[in-house]
């Protein structure tokens, strides 16, 4: 059996976490602020520190960046399920989830291009947490497919690589889209997508009409 903790450690980790999450907001708005390529000045002046206790919590820029990450992720796991989930047909769960991606593209523009575009290296690139989101929405983009082809009395065997293959497809545009500005706006944007994805979806997931009976 382990020991018991000091329950002045577990009061000290507790402020550590506590002060870290207030880091990482210092860091968002920071970014929010002064652009993807905000430094680590900048962080500490955001959170009214200095830079040496922003160390002391973060061992270096890409450990700030894989925190920013993980808080990002979940914002945007809850977003796209809470819209997917209050959506009515395959078709508008589909259209909902992708247009909440791209919703959150376009109201924080900066912080998706801190998340997507920093470069990674050495134990962070191993643990790179934009291919774990990306994972992540192909993980629940699939559960959905899946759920819809059981319905339809389908075969749920290829769920998986086409709940990837739909959320690669948003990730790779919604990055073309914020890097390469045109006049298309995120509801056209997100129309195109939903009607690329349905045009294969629609003929798997849909229950075919009953005959009529003679």
């Amino acid at each position: 059996m382990e020991p018991a903790r000091d329950r002045r450690n577990s009061r000290w980790d507790a402020h550590r976490q506590a002060r870290r999450a207030q880091l990482v907001d210092a860091a968002v708005a920071a970014i929010r602020r002064h652009g993807a390529g905000v430094g680590m000045d900048e962080v500490a002046t955001q959170a009214a520190t200095s830079k040496t206790v922003v160390y002391r919590h973060f061992t270096d820029r890409a450990d700030l960046h894989l925190a920013v990450c993980g808080r990002v992720a979940e914002v945007l796991l809850a977003a796209i399920g809470t819209a997917m989930a209050t959506a009515a047909g395959p078709r508008a769960t589909l259209a909902a989830g992708i247009d909440a991606y791209l919703r959150l593209v376009e109201a924080d523009p900066e912080l998706y291009r801190f998340v997507v575009h920093q470069p990674l290296v050495g134990a962070a690139a191993r643990n790179d947490p934009v291919s774990h989101l990306v994972s992540l929405l192909g993980g629940r983009a699939a559960e959905v497919v899946a759920a819809q082809l059981a319905r339809a009395g389908g075969d749920t065997a290829p769920a998986t690589p086409w709940g990837h293959g739909i959320v690669g497809m948003v990730h790779a545009a919604a990055d073309h889209w914020l890097t390469h500005p045109s006049p298309m706006t995120r509801d056209e944007l997100a129309t195109h997508l939903t009607d690329l994805a349905w045009a294969g979806l629609s003929g798997v997931v849909v229950a075919p009409a009953p005959e009529e009976q003679p």
